[in-house]
């Protein structure tokens, strides 16, 4: 099976660096500056599950010729999807999925519209994962895992195909009969865990310690759920309680990957994530105090970095 990677960062560098460790034929889909880097240094993986060096990792950039690919994983942020999408539409055939482990729910419909629903599948993944200074990969989470499937549900043979591909992984790459619910579990614990940890600038442990910490982590959390369900969203009706039950067994200095990129001064998914629900929420009429906060501090950083540059 020969799978695309888009991107070498924390996500697509982990996981098709684990990939190729595990026989996989994989190929990175990188910028310029990237490609210069990973061909000096090769892609390096510290990581609390054993480190990894691939010294010579195959590496093209956009436009060049390539494949045919079997898959394609986007690992990117979601403020350059559409840039993107354009690097890897050459590179999308008619036999080829697109998996997104990318947070949320926004970027389906965008790839629905150009690649068809039935070369996209659902996918997400679990894992804490950025780079250094020198560019590589640095793994700390206990948990690495990714998650994809048919996005109206249940196992194909093409899915069975990629799960098999994919077992012998330093890591998990599972398929999933409900990736829809899925997603959208995942997106409220995203959408939740970046927005408490960037409002109060704080990992997990001094939130949970503070006096207030873990009443208002649930009340966003189940702000944010009330707009899923007016959505119809396939959410269950207990997932604030097992989330919460997530968020209090977290490491105590555990961060958001949203959290530790304000503090490297880059870019955020706040349109994509707290943006993409607030819109929503207006449109039915919804009162979201608590996410309006989040989003509105997610915004003032934006600005700030703007006139910083």
């Amino acid at each position: 099976m020969k799978v695309l990677v888009l991107g070498a960062g924390g996500i697509g560098g982990y996981f098709g660096g684990r990939l190729v460790e595990s026989g996989v034929d994989v190929t990175f889909l990188v910028r310029e500056r990237r490609y210069k880097q990973l061909q000096e240094r090769g892609l390096r993986i510290q990581s609390v599950h054993g480190d990894l060096l691939l010294e010579q990792p195959q590496l093209i950039q956009a436009g060049e010729e390539a494949g045919p690919f079997d898959v394609v994983l986007l690992s990117n942020k979601a403020y350059t999807l559409e840039e993107s999408v354009d690097a890897i539409a050459p590179y999308v055939s008619e036999d080829t999925v697109v998996i997104p482990l990318l947070n949320g729910i926004a970027h389906m419909e965008l790839l629905w519209d150009r690649f068809g629903r039935e070369h996209v599948l659902g996918g997400l993944c679990f894992i804490e994962t950025t780079l250094n200074a020198d560019g590589d990969v640095v793994q700390t989470s206990p948990i690495h895992d990714a998650v994809f499937g048919e996005w109206e549900g249940g196992k194909s043979e093409r899915v069975e195909r990629m799960e098999q591909a994919f077992s012998k992984i330093n890591g998990t790459i599972r398929a999933s009969a409900n990736i829809q619910r899925e997603a959208w579990h995942k997106y409220l614990f995203i959408v939740t865990f970046s927005g408490i940890t960037t409002l109060m600038n704080s990992a997990v442990g001094p939130i949970r310690e503070s006096a207030w910490g873990v009443e208002l982590t649930r009340q966003l959390a189940e702000e944010i759920a009330s707009v899923m369900n007016a959505l119809e969203a396939p959410i269950k009706p207990d997932i604030v309680d097992k989330q919460m039950e997530t968020f209090q067994n977290q490491r105590p200095q555990t961060k958001s990957s949203m959290l530790r990129d304000m503090e490297k001064g880059l870019p955020v998914e706040a349109d994509h994530l707290q943006g993409y629900l607030l819109e929503r929420a207006e449109q039915k009429g919804l009162s979201t105090p608590l996410l309006k906060v989040v989003y509105n501090n997610l915004k003032v950083y934006e600005q700030k970095r703007e006139g910083d540059k």
